[in-house]
């Protein structure tokens, strides 16, 4: 699935949320599992990382670099 190019940018709050779970998480797996609880998945697209909704997989938008 390709992500098109509204969804490239996510929602400020958005981001700041899966920032500050991510800040709280010890592991890349504690932090996916944190933003299950949000509703929010992580699905890896060649290499980018893209922050999906639950249950469907709608993208919301890719996640900067610096968070992986």
């Amino acid at each position: 699935m390709m992500i098109g190019q509204q969804t490239a940018q996510m929602d400020d709050g958005i981001l700041s949320l899966v920032r500050e779970e991510r800040r709280k998480a010890l592991s890349p797996r504690e932090w996916q599992f944190r933003l299950r609880g949000y509703g929010y998945a992580i699905r890896d697209e060649d290499g980018t990382q893209v922050l999906t909704r639950l249950p469907r997989g709608e993208a919301v938008g890719i996640l900067p670099a610096d968070m992986s």
